[in-house]
């Protein structure tokens, strides 16, 4: 089916860690089984990086969706200056 993808920009300050919730990126492609709908990293954050909460420091390409529901997904800021508005895709 087709897959609809719903993304919210998020604003990081230095430091700071963000976990990604349905709220930010949701995504669908009506087959009702969040754990096979990926998404993929293809272009990594600029000031940080997005990681698996149970691995910290340790950058990650992809992720699902159902990691998303889970909130196992963080976005964080590495503490360059300024603050960084991201958009999920």
């Amino acid at each position: 089916g087709d897959i609809v993808l719903l993304a919210k920009p998020v604003t990081l300050t230095e430091g700071d860690r963000v976990t990604l919730t349905t709220d930010v990126p949701v995504a669908t492609d009506g087959t009702s089984k969040p754990e096979k709908l990926l998404y993929a990293v293809s272009l990594p954050p600029v000031h940080g990086q997005i990681e698996h909460i149970n691995y910290p420091g340790v950058p990650i390409s992809s992720y699902s969706q159902l990691d998303v529901v889970a909130q196992k997904v963080s976005d964080v800021h590495d503490n360059s200056h300024g603050a960084c508005k991201k958009s999920l895709r």
